[in-house]
């Protein structure tokens, strides 16, 4: 399964896109230490929303907001891979 969304698909189809994210965060239980992931993500994307509020200049917090979903991807890749190896 490919994790990759785009910017066509999320705009053409944004349930379907939705729904393609939800499935990769679907074994985030499976992870060690999920909240650690998590937490710092719902955080960023909280102040990205307030410094983005009535503001006609570009978006700060992007990039933390950015690292923070790579490192995400990153685990979760990680436990799908851990998952298929141990079924083998």
């Amino acid at each position: 399964m490919s994790w990759l969304i785009g910017r066509a698909a999320a705009m053409n189809d944004p349930e379907g896109a939705r729904r393609k994210a939800l499935e990769k965060i679907s074994s985030l239980a499976e992870m060690d230490d999920p909240e650690s992931v998590v937490v710092p993500i719902l955080l960023d994307a909280i102040l990205l929303v307030e410094s983005y509020r009535g503001a006609r200049h570009p978006m700060p917090f992007v990039d933390e907001l950015t690292a923070s979903v790579d490192a995400l991807l990153r685990e979760l890749t990680i436990v799908e891979k851990s998952s298929l190896w141990a079924a083998e």
